[in-house]
């Protein structure tokens, strides 16, 4: 039990990260879907190839967290891609307040988790590489 218990521990961020960005990623590739939990709209060939394309960039990503969850050699480097994928994530969506102007909940939502997400496994990775 207690195996389990620090398994799920150690890889708390990976699991909180695969459990949003899976179904945000799916949500973002399907254009008849995307209306009813965005304020976006996918009125050209252009937005929906975009949008397809950063669906399969967050699924690739999400099957490396797998994989590091899946495989612990491959924990490190998963870490790591969820701190880079968290954080540019929310410098983006900072950068978009500051120019843009303050977006729809969701995304609100979305810089305050992957913060909160990028931070934690910062502290994460600290904790479990230097046991």
């Amino acid at each position: 039990m207690t195996n389990k218990i620090n398994w799920i521990f150690k890889n708390l961020h990976l699991l909180v990260s695969l459990s949003i960005v899976v179904p945000t990623a799916i949500i973002y590739g399907s254009p008849t879907v995307l209306p009813e939990h965005l304020d976006i709209k996918v009125e050209t060939i252009d937005l929906s190839n975009m949008l397809k394309a950063v669906m399969c960039l967050y699924l690739g990503i999400s099957l490396v967290w797998i994989l590091g969850i899946w495989k612990t050699v491959y924990w490190k480097i998963a870490t790591q891609l969820n701190i880079l994928f968290m954080l540019s994530l929310a410098s983006g969506r900072a950068l978009s307040m500051i120019t843009d102007g303050i977006p729809t909940g969701g995304y609100i939502f979305g810089i305050i988790a992957e913060f909160g997400i990028g931070l934690y496994s910062i502290y994460q990775l600290k904790k479990y590489t230097t046991e």
